[in-house]
């Protein structure tokens, strides 16, 4: 995985490294650890079994991680279901996990993970 590659994934690298004090290094690691992250999981899991708070703490985590790394390609539908979890809106949230799955099993796939 390059900073070209993240680029082209969506991803704002200049933000995310500047972020990391400018250590490219640093900053890829960080996001090669991404798509290992559980909350992945969690959220999924959560918003399966109707539980908005778990789903809400796991999409808030969520949030400020890929925030911070500034992967906007995967950070947009994560902001929206977070902000719906939220104020725990009872709706069908299968796009925007849909979306969610979609975008992380693509980093996934280009962390190599």
């Amino acid at each position: 995985m390059t900073i070209d590659d993240l680029r082209r994934f969506g991803a704002d690298t200049d933000e995310g490294i500047r972020r990391c004090m400018g250590n490219e290094g640093f900053y890829l690691r960080l996001v090669k650890m991404m798509p290992n992250d559980q909350n992945f999981a969690i959220l999924f899991d959560s918003i399966e079994k109707g539980d908005l708070d778990t789903a809400f703490e796991a999409a808030h985590a969520l949030k400020g991680a890929l925030g911070n790394l500034s992967i906007t390609s995967l950070l947009d539908p994560v902001l929206k279901i977070t902000d719906l979890l939220r104020s725990r809106t009872r709706m069908d949230y299968s796009d925007l996990v849909s979306e969610i799955r979609k975008k992380h099993h693509e980093l996934a796939e280009l962390c190599g993970s």
